[in-house]
């Protein structure tokens, strides 16, 4: 699986730091996503595709996802 942020997109929920803390982060002045792991780990890939889903802003885009 491999991970990528559009941070234009961002409007800094935070559910997906919720959702997956090893994968994503917030910036602290902004809030807006940062991407900690753009190839997560296989036992990460439920939490990530969760994120992804529940991101209000579509701001998590995924590939190679199994």
């Amino acid at each position: 699986m491999k991970v990528e942020v559009d941070t234009d997109k961002c409007c800094g929920a935070g559910t997906c730091v919720l959702v997956a803390p090893d994968v994503f982060d917030q910036g602290d002045d902004d809030g807006i996503v940062i991407l900690l792991d753009a190839a997560p780990a296989p036992e990460l890939h439920a939490a990530v595709r969760e994120a992804a889903s529940v991101c209000p802003a579509a701001a998590i885009m995924l590939s190679g996802a199994a």
